[in-house]
């Protein structure tokens, strides 16, 4: 009995026989099971964000840099999980949040006018190459590379948001929901990703998330009522 690459006969075998399913059952089927539950809740995780900006129309305290280097990490991760063959439950959050990324960005470009013309080359530079890289159009060894290198952007994609919450000791319009969303997402991958058997840089980048994402949930607990300062528009 299998539904969605998730086989159930083994427990319910085991709960018809009146045993509780064993361990080597039970835990694939809750991985794939927090897999797909993880791929369900990515369809809103950046919601609170996109609304908390829209509804304040304010960009104050968010750093552009972060989000645009989010989406070039999005955008490489999906591409590797998709070409290496791995099951849908494992990756499928990549989809949908790099679908809510390109709308944040646009939106934070939106309510960051007027943008710099280096914003806009960063832009184009990405709708020209990221295509290629969604069809894996690239040397294989290239491919590798991007993807061992997608851990340091997704770092790096949020070093310059803490610095900056550090910096004025306020998150301004950082969204709680959709942080607490991406440590607890991060948490469940790493679980499943272990029952998976996926590579090991993609364990590696679930352990990252924990660690960075817990950084920005934490900042915004400790400067929960801080006001962000009067700042400049992004470039």
């Amino acid at each position: 009995m299998d539904y969605l690459g998730i086989d159930l006969s083994c427990a319910i075998g085991s709960l018809k026989d009146g045993n509780f399913p064993p361990k080597d059952c039970l835990l694939p089927l809750i991985s794939k099971l927090l897999g797909y539950a993880i791929v369900a809740a990515s369809t809103t995780v950046k919601l609170p964000q996109i609304l908390k900006i829209v509804n304040h129309k304010s960009v104050k305290g968010l750093s552009l840099i972060a989000f645009e280097l989010e989406v070039v990490g999005y955008t490489i991760a999906l591409a590797y999980c998709l070409h290496n063959g791995l099951p849908f439950s494992a990756y499928g959050e990549l989809v949908f949040l790099l679908i809510q990324a390109l709308i944040l960005v646009a939106v934070i470009y939106y309510y960051s006018k007027p943008v710099g013309i280096t914003t806009w080359i960063r832009a184009l530079l990405y709708c020209a190459v990221a295509p290629t890289i969604l069809a894996g159009q690239i040397d294989p060894i290239l491919f590798e590379a991007l993807y061992a290198s997608q851990h340091a952007i997704f770092f790096f994609a949020r070093v310059p948001q803490i610095w900056k919450n550090f910096s004025n000791k306020s998150t301004g319009e950082l969204s709680f929901l959709t942080c607490l969303m991406n440590v607890a997402g991060s948490l469940v991958r790493v679980f499943t990703s272990l029952q998976e058997k996926a590579p090991a840089m993609v364990l590696l980048g679930s352990v990252l998330g924990i660690a960075t994402n817990g950084a920005l949930l934490s900042q915004i607990i400790l400067y929960w009522n801080s006001q962000v300062p009067k700042e400049k528009k992004a470039e």
